[in-house]
């Protein structure tokens, strides 16, 4: 009866956890949009762009760390509704100087660098707790519900930031953001975080370990996952080469191809079909097999669309005909990313015990994100100096080279030796059924 009570309420958890992310999610990208062309019309400035994302990325790389102590350390649920708390009076305040003062690049700096660090402790609080939420049968469901909510949201923001931007005021904006953020804080309260959690065994006269202590135990076990190691690595490449596409898609349809702010909306939304759709798929299929060959067959085709990005800027198109093509690369782009995601935070939800989650996904945030700031500063160098298509080009050439290096067919077998054994089997037979006929 217990269990049965058990699973009742990790269904609600599972709905919960997705509509409290679609909600905030919807407020937060609707915020990134408009935020994000204001920047561009302001300045006409790439690097301006790059700044604004850099404020995004260096503070949690830089408190990633520490982030994961206090989430293993206190309270997870306390965690994730103190920092929504603290975003929705973050944006109250940015609003209180708009009306006040007016809009400044300063201000949305500052306030980037907070909704930086409040997401960073929300999100590495969630993810350390799903296992404690979801039963064990239903991970990559949660997995891709997650996904879900976040896609229907990044569908429907852009679609009403583009009809809203030129319409309304930035403080509309910012109004609808604290809203969501407020209905999120409501829905995560009532949320048991305890549930599925194995409870830490107290050892009588044990010291309590520093904070210190607590990031190199971390850092001590994230060494003995091999399979870790490797993932790492990849994203280390990745996320700095993606800093072509993260600051070059908005600069070119924006700035170069002077792309109407609805339409662009409408590529955006694209995107987000596209992961809704894998999204889907991976909630009722089985699960991945082989989740880091799968990956990374997914991030050889990203960088394939992300050298695409560029070309109508090596071969003029009609208006229309851009529009269709920068639909068509960008819902293949999200699907990819559901591909290289979902199968991953799987992986690393069953891989990772429970008391090191916080500070093994922290760590591993941190040295994921730990090139971006310096692709961020470069890529807006880049962009402001050297022909946006040749930057993207280039880029995406030395993702596809770096990915087959760094997960090379040697590695693969080494993480997964049990493919050399489906392999020798499946030959056998093969010989087996000719040698019958």
């Amino acid at each position: 009866m217990e269990e049965s009570l058990k699973l009742k309420k990790a269904t609600y958890h599972l709905y919960t956890f997705m509509i409290s992310k679609l909600v905030s999610s919807f407020g937060a990208q609707v915020y990134t949009f408009a935020i994000s062309f204001y920047i561009l019309q302001m300045t006409g400035s790439a690097t301006s762009f790059a700044t604004n994302l850099l404020c995004n990325i260096l503070p949690r790389t830089l408190a990633a760390p520490f982030a994961g102590v206090i989430t293993d350390r206190y309270s997870k649920k306390m965690i994730v509704i103190t920092s929504q708390i603290a975003t929705t009076l973050t944006i109250g305040g940015l609003l209180l100087v708009t009306l006040t003062s007016g809009l400044s690049l300063v201000s949305i700096y500052i306030t980037t660098c907070i909704l930086s660090l409040t997401s960073m402790f929300s999100g590495i609080a969630f993810s350390s707790s799903i296992t404690s939420l979801i039963d064990k049968d239903r991970i990559q469901k949660a997995m891709s519900l997650n996904q879900m909510s976040i896609s229907f949201a990044a569908i429907g923001s852009p679609a009403v930031g583009g009809l809203l931007y030129g319409t309304v005021s930035i403080p509309v904006f910012l109004v609808m953001y604290m809203v969501a953020s407020s209905i999120a804080v409501i829905l995560e309260s009532t949320m048991d975080f305890k549930l599925f959690a194995k409870e830490k065994q107290v050892v009588e006269g044990e010291q309590k370990e520093t904070m210190w202590q607590s990031i190199k135990a971390g850092i001590g076990y994230l060494k003995l996952q091999s399979i870790i190691i490797v993932v790492m690595w990849m994203g280390l490449l990745v996320n700095f080469l993606f800093g072509a596409y993260e600051v070059g898609y908005s600069y070119i349809l924006i700035e170069k191809l002077n792309m109407q702010p609805q339409h662009f909306g409408f590529t955006q939304g694209a995107f987000s079909i596209g992961m809704l759709l894998m999204s889907i798929y991976f909630s009722v299929r089985k699960e991945v097999q082989f989740p880091l060959l799968v990956s990374k067959r997914g991030i050889l085709a990203m960088g394939v669309f992300m050298g695409g990005v560029g070309m109508p800027l090596l071969f003029p198109m009609s208006y229309g005909l851009m529009f269709t093509y920068y639909m068509v690369i960008m819902f293949c782009f999200g699907s990819m990313l559901m591909v290289v995601n979902t199968p991953l935070q799987v992986m690393l939800q069953k891989t990772v015990e429970d008391e090191y989650k916080g500070r093994v996904f922290s760590v591993f945030e941190s040295m994921l994100m730990a090139l971006t700031p310096l692709g961020m500063v470069l890529y807006g160098f880049l962009y402001d100096f050297f022909p946006a298509q040749w930057v993207l080009i280039l880029s995406a050439t030395m993702l596809i080279v770096s990915v087959l290096i760094v997960v090379r067919p040697s590695i693969i077998r080494k993480v997964y030796p049990q493919m050399e054994v489906d392999k020798a089997l499946n030959e056998v037979a093969v010989e087996m059924s000719r040698a019958k006929d």
